[in-house]
């Protein structure tokens, strides 16, 4: 039925985080008119939590190695928070040039 997803992240900075996500964290990317950029995203998952009230989204980037992946963006000028072991996962995140963040994992959960 559906062929792809389509995440929109809303920023105060749209231009820098652009540019981040081209520059800092490689993403392939599409210029579809006067630069702006629609990124590849690597495989995704959704998953539907239980919330009273809150109709908003998150986005969280997955990986194999947390401490790895947290010295890449260091060696890229990203600092990120002290990862931390949520049981179904080690969690951290970083900040946008916009002023969002993003959070980053390396799950323990069978994947689809």
């Amino acid at each position: 039925m559906f062929n792809g997803a389509h995440v929109v992240i809303y920023s105060t900075d749209a231009e820098a985080d652009r540019a981040f996500m081209r520059d800092v964290l490689g993403l392939a990317n599409v210029d579809v008119g006067g630069g702006w950029l629609i990124f590849a995203l690597p495989p995704a998952e959704a998953a539907f939590h239980p919330h009273g009230s809150s109709q908003a989204h998150e986005l969280y980037l997955m990986c194999d190695d947390v401490l790895k992946t947290k010295e890449e963006l260091l060696a890229a000028g990203v600092d990120s928070t002290e990862p931390m072991d949520e049981g179904w996962g080690i969690l951290s995140s970083f900040q946008l040039p916009g002023g969002g963040s993003v959070g980053y994992y390396q799950p323990r959960h069978e994947r689809p």
